[in-house]
């Protein structure tokens, strides 16, 4: 297959490093239409490889659909046979477009593109508590890499906003309301934010006669994502993997989800997304948005999302959102089951 006149050969061509151990050629694009492709990807290696893509310019043939399997992400112009799993593939209206949007990105931060698709291989398979330290651990080292050191230095810090209550906490009976309190910084989730949300939901957790939790946000917006002007400062690397897994605001969701019912509206970008979707169930008003843009940061999401997002709608579907960074509407959120309810207009 070709993009822009470049070849991609996604079954045996090798990845290619720089003599600075930079990714050259980080993406393949596999042609699920090409018999002769689909003859030889089984053999095709996987660890340390590129990242691969299908792309059908056309209905999937059903001899592709048992070799879904083996990419990270599948894009498909047609309707897919009956008996594919939708998790699998994204529908999309022209394949070679949305081939080349993909294509853009990952090029713009080959380091992070590659770290996301191999911790979505491995998370896919792990528990919870399991996935986010790898996660983190992941996420703190991109923090150390060029791409996010030159994403930050293009970026000067804006001065330091606070709230005196980040995050509200009200006792109505047995239901207990938490609501994301920045509403001047679109609830932009900052440490205050997240430290307080640990906290609201460690209140769940002790007491049993608390028996639901009611996940809100002030405001235009449920939560516009990590706030930016933190990003990058803490002490180290290693310090900022501790400090993620010691206050995990998605860890703290997930230890009651069963009872936690999140509604969101507006912006649901990186955290905003990421958090809630650990939630039993998660009510979306229609006006809502979704979307994970940190691999323009040269990171990947690091509030849970790779576990929580996949568990809700398979890594395929997850690595498209990731590494494309596209807005994915109320509407298809909700069939890819990422949300479960639309709440009523008005």
């Amino acid at each position: 297959m070709q993009l822009n006149g470049q070849d991609f050969d996604g079954v045996s061509a090798p990845l290619v490093l720089d003599e600075g151990g930079y990714p050259q050629n980080p993406l393949a694009l596999v042609d699920l239409g090409d018999p002769d492709v689909l003859d030889r990807l089984p053999g095709a290696p996987r660890d340390g490889g590129r990242i691969m893509v299908g792309v059908v310019r056309g209905p999937l043939p059903a001899t592709a659909v048992p070799l879904l399997a083996l990419l990270d992400c599948t894009l498909v112009e047609g309707p897919p046979p009956g008996d594919a799993d939708p998790r699998t593939y994204v529908a999309v209206a022209d394949a070679r477009t949305s081939a080349e949007r993909l294509a853009r990105s990952v090029r713009g931060a080959p380091l992070a593109a590659l770290t996301l698709a191999g911790l979505l291989r491995a998370t896919e398979q792990l528990a919870v508590s399991e996935g986010l330290g790898a996660e983190s651990a992941a996420y703190s080292t991109l923090l150390a890499g060029p791409e996010f050191a030159v994403w930050r230095a293009g970026r000067p810090r804006r001065p330091g906003s606070s709230s005196a209550d980040p995050v509200l906490v009200h006792r109505d009976g047995g239901l207990l309301r938490i609501e994301l309190n920045r509403p001047g910084r679109r609830n932009a989730f900052s440490a205050a934010l997240r430290d307080g949300l640990v906290e609201a939901l460690e209140i769940a957790r002790l007491d049993d006669t608390v028996t639901g939790v009611e996940l809100s946000g002030r405001g235009p917006a449920f939560c516009s994502g990590g706030d930016l002007d933190e990003f990058g400062t803490t002490p180290d690397p290693a310090t900022a993997h501790v400090l993620r897994l010691r206050q995990s605001a998605g860890a703290a969701v997930d230890r009651c989800r069963e009872r936690v019912h999140a509604r969101l509206h507006g912006a649901c970008v990186g955290a905003g997304i990421e958090v809630p979707a650990f939630a039993g169930r998660i009510t979306a008003h229609p006006d809502t948005f979704f979307q994970l843009p940190e691999l323009s940061m040269g990171l990947i999401p690091g509030a849970g999302g790779t576990v929580s997002i996949t568990h809700r709608i398979g890594r395929w579907r997850t690595a498209f959102m990731a590494l494309t960074g596209e807005r994915l509407d109320a509407k298809m959120a909700q069939d890819w089951g990422l949300v479960d309810h639309l709440a009523v207009h008005g």
